[in-house]
């Protein structure tokens, strides 16, 4: 049997605060704002080894993922919701809707290795491509999480590389 992923989730989803920032992460000036905070949101996540985001209090499923940058070789870190499902983490390269696909996404698919820090441990993994009805129904679970990802989804006209990650 697969050891699960620890999970570390404070503040509620389902709080006004919550509901409030979701609506405004889909939004053109929300996705600019958010993603303004992200280099904040990496020195938090790095300093606390994933216990602690700026997200924490609308309840966001955020973990630290390490790359290995395609062409530096070096190590490149970012800060991403999740679907927490025990064994696995998905993750999802939405970019905010963006054009391009985020760098992490390429970096997986040269080199599938990684690490994530989440509940205060960092954990090797191995990156493994999600596609067809599965990624359709893994995506939904994002959209649960935050209805931002279908306003991401609809402002771009390329497919959102989804990536289940598991214990290497």
């Amino acid at each position: 049997m697969t050891t699960p992923f620890p999970q570390r989730q404070w503040g509620s989803p389902e709080s006004p605060l919550a509901r409030a920032a979701d609506r405004f992460a889909g939004t053109k000036f929300g996705s600019r704002v958010v993603r303004a905070l992200t280099p904040l949101d990496r020195r938090v996540l790095e300093r606390t080894a994933a216990r602690y985001t700026v997200l924490g209090p609308i309840g966001a499923p955020v973990i630290l993922l390490t790359t290995t940058g395609r062409r530096s070789g070096q190590p490149r870190t970012q800060p991403l919701l999740c679907v927490h499902d025990g064994a696995i983490l998905y993750v999802i390269g939405s970019n905010f809707g963006g054009a391009r696909h985020p760098a992490w996404t390429a970096n997986l698919l040269a080199e599938p290795s990684a690490t994530v820090a989440i509940a205060g441990e960092r954990i090797p993994v191995t990156a493994t491509r999600v596609e067809g009805a599965a990624a359709e129904s893994i995506f939904q679970r994002f959209v649960e999480i935050t209805g931002a990802y279908a306003a991401y989804r609809h402002r771009t006209d390329r497919e959102l590389r989804i990536f289940a990650l598991t214990r290497a």
